[in-house]
């Protein structure tokens, strides 16, 4: 299977698996900065050269050579699975991409035929029930999830806990995990660990939110899309998530981690 979803530094400063709706597209021009002195021109997940990643076949051996002996120092970045979820509703099911189309095709027609949800019209600027058509979609995500119908789960809203084990049952180990909700402290923690060719001055970055933009915006706070059985759904979905990353499933409101990660316990638990 190999590494997939793994970014390299042409250096081989670091090691990256992405995650993605986890502050992907910041990571990854922080990445192509570290070697090169400058922003890559556009959504670093079209970047074609300049880094390393496993999506080329010319990187998979340098990826897996490095990983294996685990060279370079190597991190992912998580999210709450909230604010995670009602991400990828609005940006993927709501959201214009940024090719002019829908996600995925057909995948929003369908959602709307066989579970009812509205989307804000053809541009996804209209106003409409966004609690309840995010239910619906929360419906059809845990469906995707568990019994792969009606297709198989979208990286997207597919667990945080599925993209980080890829790395570890491959072969390959975490230095560090970090959150989304406290990016900077985490990602200088990273950039403590490492020599590269150009300084990385994390007050000078700017956020790439690739994602912005392309649908409505969130109309209500967070715990208002939840009520008892989206609770029980999302728990359904990322109860590995919570316990791991260490994220308050009792409260919606509360984005921010309430405990510290153990790197031994990820690696144990989602090394099998």
């Amino acid at each position: 299977m190999g590494f997939p979803g793994t970014w390299m530094t042409e250096s081989e400063s670091m090691v990256y698996r992405v995650v993605p709706k986890c502050a992907c597209s910041t990571i990854g021009q922080i990445m192509y900065y570290s070697d090169h002195g400058r922003f890559f021109d556009g959504d670093i997940h079209d970047a074609k050269d300049g880094m390393h990643k496993w999506a080329f076949a010319d990187s998979q051996a340098r990826i897996s050579g490095n990983i294996r002996k685990h060279a370079s120092y190597s991190f992912t970045c998580v999210r709450n699975p909230y604010t995670r979820i009602l991400s990828s509703f609005f940006d993927k099911i709501c959201g214009i991409q940024r090719n002019g189309s829908r996600y995925r095709g057909n995948l929003v027609p369908t959602l709307i035929y066989n579970y009812g949800i509205e989307v804000g019209g053809d541009d996804g600027k209209g106003e409409f029930d966004q609690i309840a058509s995010f239910r619906r979609f929360l419906l059809f995500a845990r469906d995707t999830i568990r019994w792969r119908r009606p297709m198989d789960p979208d990286i997207h809203w597919s667990a945080v806990s599925g993209h980080v084990s890829t790395f570890i049952v491959n072969g390959g180990r975490y230095d560090r995990i970090f959150w989304t909700e406290k990016f900077n402290d985490g990602m200088q923690g990273v950039l403590d660990n490492l020599d590269t060719p150009h300084a990385v001055s994390l007050s000078d970055i700017p956020r790439f939110n690739e994602s912005e933009g392309h649908g409505p915006k969130r109309a209500h706070p967070v715990e208002d899309y939840f009520d008892d059985l989206s609770m029980h759904l999302v728990y359904e979905i990322y109860k590995q998530d919570f316990e791991l990353f260490r994220y308050d499933f009792e409260n919606p409101a509360n984005k921010m981690p309430i405990g510290e990660i153990d790197l031994d316990e990820v690696h144990a638990k989602l090394g099998d």
